[in-house]
Formats: C-alpha cells, sequence, structure tokens
C-alpha cells in the first residue's frame, strides 16, 4: 500500500459546488428556482422546447417509432422524476436493462445480459473515459442530476458507435453545448429530500442567449447517509452456503456519500449550424460496501468540442464534429490512506458526413477515432498501464420502399492495446486487431396500426486490456484476475425482430432476439487459488478465500477465455389510455444465456422480469402506482449462488404550483412492500440488498 497524499486541484465551479454542499446541498437550486427567472435577464423569457429525439441509434435522427434497431428515450419530466444517485439505477426496468448494482453509489448498465465493454456508454455523442467497465465498484463518470435526456439502444445494431457496443449503447445527453439559436433565457431546477439514504441533492442548469450566442451553466450537488435496508445485509442463502454471520440488520455499512460539479458551455449559433465548447468538472466520494473501511474519491474533467454545418452544397449535405479530451483519476482510500490510484486520460471524437440521396438511398459515412492512455498505481493495482489507439471507418444508409425501410450499417477499423512493464508487471505487450462489423435490416409497414422490424448483425470486438493484461487480485470480486495476451477478436452473429402496434393513445411492442458468439470473452474460476506475498485481507464473497496459517492471502483463481456461448430473450412495452385521466403501462423481459461448450449456464444473468403501472391525471395532479416483478432465478453458474424473487412497488404523487414558472411538488414512494430486493445481476447481491421502503419529496421547476 502507498502512503502517498494526491491532491487535486479544483475548477471555481466545483469549488462553488462543494462551498454550497456544506451549507446546504440543495440551496442553489432552490434560488434557481426562485431568483433567475426574474433576474438573468431582464427580457421576457423566450420559451424553448426541447423535443426528446432519439439521436442514438440512427445518424439520420428519425423518431423513434421510425427505427429499426430497439431505442428506449427517457426525458423531460419523465427523466426528472425517475432520477436515482447512478445511471445503472436510472435505467434498471427498462425492458432489457438492469443494473450492476455494487451498493447504491456504483452501478452501471446492463443490457440483455451483457455489461463492461460491451455496453458502451456516451455522453453528448462521444464515450466517456473512467475506470467503471475494469471494476463494478468504480462508479460511472456521469451524475443523472444534469443529464436531460437518455437514450438506450438494445442490440448489436449499436455497431455505428463503437465497434465493442454489441449489448447496446446508452447516451447521456445534457445540452451543456447549446445546438440551437436561444433568445432570451431557459433553464431548469430541481431538489430533493429523502429516500432510504436520506437524500439531500439539488441542480440548476440555464441557458442564456442573445440569437447569435448562448451561454450554458450548471452545478449539482448531492449528499446521501448509509442506506437503509429490509433484514441484514447478508443473505440468509450466503449465510447457510457458507456460514458468513447475519450483521448490519438494518444499515448498509460504509454506503454513504457525497458528490458535486458543475459545468459551463458556449456556442455560436448561425443560420445553419453551430459551434461550440463546453469544461465540466465533477468530484465523487463514496463508500464501497465490499470494504468497510474503503473509500473512492473521484474527479472527473472534460472538455468538449461540437459542431454541425447544414445545407452544404454538392455531395455532402451535413457535416458534424463531435470531440472530448478527459482526464479522469480516483483514489482508494483505506482508513484515510491512498491505497490505489487509478487514472485515465485521453481524447475521443468523430467526423460524420450525411450525403445527399443517391437513387434514393440516404445516409452517412464518419471516422471515430480514440486515443487513451490508462494507469494504475499502488500495490493492488491488478492491471498494467495501457495505451489503447483505435480508429474506424463507418457507414448507415437508409432506403425507403413507400411506408418500408430497409437499412445497412458497416464498420471497420484498427484497435492496439499495448501494456507497458511495471513494479507488478514484468513484461510489455502489444497487441493489434482489426475488427470489423455489419448489420442489415428492415421496417415493413403491414397498415396503419402495425409494423414489424427486423435487424441481423455481425460483430467483432477487440479484447479490452483488462480481458487481456491483468494479473494481480481484484478485491471487488474476491478474485485472482487472469488475463489472457492471446485472446482473438470476439465474434458474434444476432438476429433481433419487433413487432409494434400503435392506435391513437395505445401502443405495444414486442421483441425477441439471439446473439451466438463464437468466442464469448468471460471470467470464469478456474478451481485453483492463489496465494499473494502480502495480508489484503479481501472480502471473500464466493466463500472461497481462506488463509493457510501463513500470513498470506488465499484467492480463488478467475482466468479470462473464450467459450461459445448463445444469448436469446424476449422483451415487451406497452401503454393503453384507458380513458383521459386513466393510463395503463406493461413491460417485462427475459434473458437466457449458457456457455455452449458444455451447456453450463452464465453467471449474473437476471432472471424473468414482469411489470406494469397505472397512471392517473386530474388538472394539476398525477399519481402513479408501478409494480415490478423479478422471478427467482435458478439458472446459474458453478458456484454461483441462487436468488429469490422479489416484488418492488412504488408510487408517486405530483402537483404543479399555479405559478407562471412552471413549478412541480413530487413524492416518490418506494419498495413499499419492504421486499428484500437482490439483483441477481450483482456481484454483491448476498451482501448488498437494495433499499427499504421510504418516501422521496422534492420539487422541480421549468423557467
Amino acid at each position: 500500500m502507498q502512503n502517498t497524499d494526491v491532491s487535486v486541484p479544483m475548477s471555481a465551479p466545483t469549488q462553488a459546488a462543494q462551498f454550497f454542499a456544506r451549507r446546504n446541498p440543495v440551496w442553489l437550486a432552490v434560488m434557481a428556482a426562485c431568483y433567475l427567472p426574474a433576474t438573468v435577464l431582464a427580457a421576457d423569457p423566450s420559451s424553448v422546447d426541447l423535443d426528446q429525439v432519439p439521436v442514438t441509434g440512427n445518424p439520420l435522427g428519425v423518431a423513434s417509432d421510425e427505427m429499426v434497431v430497439p431505442v428506449s428515450v427517457l426525458g423531460g419530466r419523465e427523466l426528472s422524476l425517475r432520477r436515482q444517485g447512478t445511471l445503472g439505477e436510472t435505467l434498471n426496468g427498462i425492458p432489457g436493462v438492469t443494473a450492476t448494482q455494487f451498493g447504491p453509489n456504483a452501478s452501471r448498465p446492463i443490457i440483455r445480459g451483457l455489461d463492461a465493454e460491451r455496453v458502451r456508454i456516451m455522453q453528448n455523442g462521444v464515450g466517456i473515459l473512467d475506470a467503471s467497465s475494469l471494476s463494478f465498484d468504480h462508479a460511472v463518470g456521469i451524475n443523472p442530476l444534469i443529464i436531460e435526456q437518455i437514450d438506450v439502444v438494445r442490440g448489436p445494431a449499436a455497431l455505428l458507435y463503437g465497434g465493442s457496443a454489441v449489448g447496446g449503447v446508452v447516451n447521456a445527453i445534457d445540452h451543456r453545448i447549446p445546438k440551437e439559436s436561444l433568445d432570451g433565457y431557459t433553464g431548469r431546477a430541481e431538489a430533493r429530500f429523502g429516500g432510504p439514504d436520506n437524500t439531500r441533492n439539488g441542480a440548476a442548469v440555464v441557458d442564456v442567449g442573445n440569437g447569435l450566442f448562448a451561454l450554458h451553466a450548471d452545478v449539482y450537488s448531492s449528499e446521501t447517509s448509509n442506506l437503509d435496508i429490509p433484514g441484514f445485509a447478508v443473505s440468509r442463502r450466503k449465510s447457510q452456503a457458507d456460514g458468513t454471520p447475519r450483521e448490519n440488520r438494518g444499515k448498509l455499512v460504509n454506503s454513504d456519500a457525497s458528490a458535486n460539479g458543475g459545468a459551463l458551455g458556449a456556442s455560436w449559433t448561425f443560420d445553419h449550424g453551430y459551434l461550440g465548447i463546453s469544461y465540466a468538472d465533477s468530484n465523487n466520494n463514496y463508500g464501497t460496501v465490499a470494504e468497510e473501511a474503503v473509500r473512492i474519491d473521484m474527479q472527473n474533467r472534460r472538455t468538449e468540442l461540437a459542431g454541425e454545418v447544414r445545407d452544404l452544397k454538392g455531395p455532402i449535405q451535413k457535416l458534424k464534429l463531435r470531440m472530448a479530451h478527459t482526464d479522469y483519476q480516483h483514489v482508494e482510500l483505506e482508513e484515510g490512506v491512498v491505497g490505489t490510484t487509478f487514472k485515465n486520460r485521453g481524447m475521443q471524437g468523430s467526423l460524420e458526413a450525411t450525403h445527399v440521396p443517391v437513387a434514393g438511398i440516404q445516409g452517412v459515412v464518419g471516422y471515430q477515432f480514440q486515443n487513451t492512455q490508462f494507469r494504475a498505481l499502488g500495490d493492488e493495482a491488478f492491471v498494467p498501464n495501457v495505451g489503447t489507439q483505435d480508429q474506424a471507418l463507418y457507414v448507415y444508409e437508409e432506403y425507403a420502399i413507400g411506408p418500408h425501410k430497409l437499412t445497412f450499417g458497416g464498420r471497420t477499423g484498427e484497435t492496439r492495446v499495448n501494456s507497458s512493464a511495471s513494479e507488478n508487471f514484468n513484461e510489455a505487450f502489444n497487441r493489434r486487431f482489426n475488427p470489423s462489423s455489419f448489420a442489415f435490416g428492415g421496417l415493413y409497414q403491414i397498415n396503419e396500426a402495425w409494423s414489424t422490424t427486423i435487424n441481423l448483425s455481425h460483430n467483432e470486438r477487440a479484447p479490452s486490456y483488462f480481458e487481456l493484461y491483468a494479473n494481480g487480485p481484484h478485491i471487488a470480486t474476491g478474485q485472482f484476475e487472469v488475463g489472457n495476451t492471446e485472446l482473438k477478436k470476439e465474434r458474434s452473429n444476432g438476429i433481433d425482430a419487433q413487432l409494434k402496434w400503435k392506435s391513437g393513445g395505445h401502443s405495444l411492442t414486442l421483441g425477441a432476439y439471439a446473439t451466438r458468439f463464437k468466442n464469448f470473452i468471460g471470467l470464469f474460476n478456474s478451481g485453483s487459488t492463489r496465494g499473494l506475498d502480502r495480508e489484503l485481507n479481501p472480502v471473500d464473497l464466493d466463500g472461497n478465500g481462506v488463509a493457510d496459517g501463513s500470513g498470506e492471502e488465499i484467492l480463488p483463481e478467475a482466468i479470462f477465455r473464450a467459450v461459445p456461448a448463445m444469448f436469446k430473450g424476449l422483451e415487451m412495452e406497452g401503454k393503453f389510455a384507458l380513458d383521459d385521466a386513466w393510463t395503463l403501462k406493461l413491460r417485462g423481459d427475459y434473458v437466457h444465456a449458457k456457455d455452449k461448450r458444455n451447456n453450463d449456464y452464465l453467471p449474473r444473468i437476471s432472471p424473468l422480469r414482469l411489470g406494469g403501472g397505472l397512471d392517473y391525471r386530474s388538472g394539476p395532479w398525477n399519481a402513479r402506482v408501478d409494480v415490478l416483478h423479478a422471478f427467482k432465478q435458478n439458472n446459474v453458474a458453478e458456484n454461483e449462488l441462487k436468488t429469490d424473487g422479489y416484488t418492488n412497488l412504488s408510487a408517486l404523487v405530483t402537483y404543479k404550483l399555479p405559478t407562471k414558472t412552471h413549478v412541480e411538488l413530487f413524492a416518490r414512494a418506494n419498495n413499499l412492500l419492504n421486499d428484500e430486493i437482490r439483483e441477481h445481476a450483482s456481484f454483491l447481491k448476498d451482501i448488498s440488498p437494495a433499499g427499504a421502503r421510504a418516501v422521496l419529496i422534492g420539487a422541480r421547476a421549468d423557467f
């Protein structure tokens, strides 16, 4: 363990956020709601209505019901009322989407049973750089409080946004670079209190413009306490399996957190496009529930440049540029002393050109690039320093045949993953891959109400740096992880079909998919153990780690290897307007995943889930009740415990105040049955349940 003090300078927005958080974490949000509308500009406010247009999954920007790939869009009021503390929990429950749920502070989305590198997380169409795919205790570098819209693309057709995105894409959009002309001001503020973790958070966003130039500013602050849980943290199954005592009743120890951040952006808007830049700075300090004495202190700085020029003459109609530079760092503090430091720094971006229609075919051609440097410093650095260079060309084309549509997408590129020798890694490795992927799709309009879509895809993914080069104890998973430098490109073929019905206020979507991997890269227990030359005292998540009396810690060995695998599943989502006041919503999903080499089930696959909700609206009032039932998961991998089912019943009541500024008060109750909710997809399901029954209250304002 290194005894090193890491000091990171803070920007002005972050310093301001911390100042407000120390006194009242929602001070700024309340002031923004009450003060900004009257004082930002002397002129009358100009109302700006930002439509929820799915910008992900189709570069041509069509509506979601015209898309061949399955897309879910959360934005505006619906996103505000759904927000949770992490990106994963905010999206958990969308058909096909679960979460890693490594406690309440670190949760990354899982799409159709696929996680880590196979789910590409983007911010404004550019990938994020953090360490969340490396380890499940590392939080995603995006705070949901400042996000305006989230697009979720399910399935390998998302290959246009990154060669590794065989599972799907999550694109968080924050509007920090204004893209439309604004003459006046617009913004929002929100604050909330309560919930099982005693949340105290607030956020404020404002945009000001004179028709030619637009400025953006946002700031947020959030604090939570240790999570209230129903019963014990350790599950009965784990206690019976390995004798782990059932302690910490009612509280999840070391699950509190404190986060803050802010951003400034500016853009020049003109008749046929825009050009803008933004800078964001965020901090997150939280406890890792797997180890009571360990906290993570995270800093993330991101600079973005974006521009677009439309209505060009010649073969190119539109050019779009997106770039982001990220400087990410987090330190793992053991009883206040820095143990391990992770850094990820680099540049990512894309240049995209929309061409004029040719013989009825319209589409885009693009170039993507990435150049990143990952560093791990300290005794518990289980991966070496790695540089990754990635570049690719991609194309997306559509051909309309009356109301029907054919689509094609393709991607080819080069990926270099080069490791460096260091104190813990004596040898350097250089690997080069040339992945190529493509997809064919079609939409057939049966009649005015019914349509069907189908998508066929072939996907190739270069192994990630930790799949290639890991070699050391990974305390978060309680394993000694060993990479495989001989891994080849991961190859898969998939089919995705949907049947859609839409009539008036009613809609229904039924989907089915299957993806066969020739060589699915996974982390598998080898059956061996590894001794360490120092005493780490890790949490024994699987009940396999023992001490042999020599002072060494013995961990089960897990090796990255490639196996043939099959993922298949079903998804359903429906909405039915019973009358002008009442709306019924239904949803469900199911994933079945097996290692075809020996016909074993793959680990951490979510069980069948079915849910529904009833929504009531009357004047300024809105009320809804929602229920989600997850069935028992008996289809488990070797050395994996089964998981009991649960029922999560929640309710929401909102009231819009009769004021010129759109102010809405809300109260949300979660887990009304106080059920013991353990997500099977979580590594910590048997030591970290979801929160107990609790009520959260808040206010949101748009101006």
